[in-house]
């Protein structure tokens, strides 16, 4: 099975990163491990994920700011090794452009419109143009800039996909209809069967018992 499949491990307490590490260790699919701000910014975050040894690492740090503070950004995260690093294409193009170039092996990913958003949210933001069209248009500055992957959510793989031919990272996976704070959800087959290349999987996964967990995400790719 050539699954692929990121822990989103959301916690600031390196025991329950230990644990999510170990219990979802398995071999039918392919896990590799997500760490955001929540963890990367407490106490003894970033040394623990810093001696992770053969784990693929993705650090969601979600960059967004001007050119010369993501590029400063990069080069001081990559003391720690990881393989994958988000930041946000509404950072800009020039801003893209330099990150790419400063990121050296780390895969520079851009984070489209987050899944816990929809047209009637960005619209308090003051987004007038249709959802998927931003999303369109962030897939292009994506790959004019060089990016190594995109962030979005698996109901518009589709659309990434006709401007974007490098890896797609897709979160708001669900194995039923409870959406907790996401908006645009999709099961895992569905996503995968849109295109996706990794799924990022948090709650479904880390809440409750995760080792049954993992066994009913590996149940619901075999249907």
């Amino acid at each position: 099975m050539n699954k692929k499949i990121f822990i989103a491990c959301d916690t600031n307490k390196i025991s329950v990163a230990k644990k999510i590490i170990r219990d979802t260790e398995t071999k039918k699919v392919k896990i590799a491990y997500k760490f955001g701000l929540e963890f990367m910014n407490s106490k003894n975050g970033r040394f623990f994920v810093s001696k992770l040894k053969n784990k693929i690492i993705f650090a969601d740090l979600k960059l967004h700011d001007i050119p010369n503070t993501c590029v400063s950004t990069i080069k001081s995260i990559k003391d720690i090794g990881v393989n994958y690093l988000t930041i946000h294409i509404g950072s800009g193009l020039e801003a893209l452009k330099a990150s790419k170039k400063a990121s050296g092996k780390i895969k520079l990913v851009g984070v489209t419109i987050l899944t816990s958003l929809d047209n009637k949210a960005l619209k308090k933001i003051g987004f007038n143009k249709d959802l998927k069209k931003i999303v369109l248009d962030q897939a292009r500055i994506a790959n004019k800039a060089r990016l190594d992957a995109i962030v979005c959510s698996a109901q518009e793989i589709k659309i990434v996909k006709k401007v974007f031919k490098k890896e797609i990272i897709t979160p708001g996976i669900r194995f039923a209809s409870k959406k907790n704070d996401q908006k645009r959800i999709l099961t895992p087959n569905q996503a995968y069967k849109n295109g996706s290349d990794w799924l990022v999987i948090g709650r479904p996964i880390t809440k409750g018992n995760i080792k049954r967990n993992i066994q009913n995400l590996i149940d619901h790719l075999n249907q």
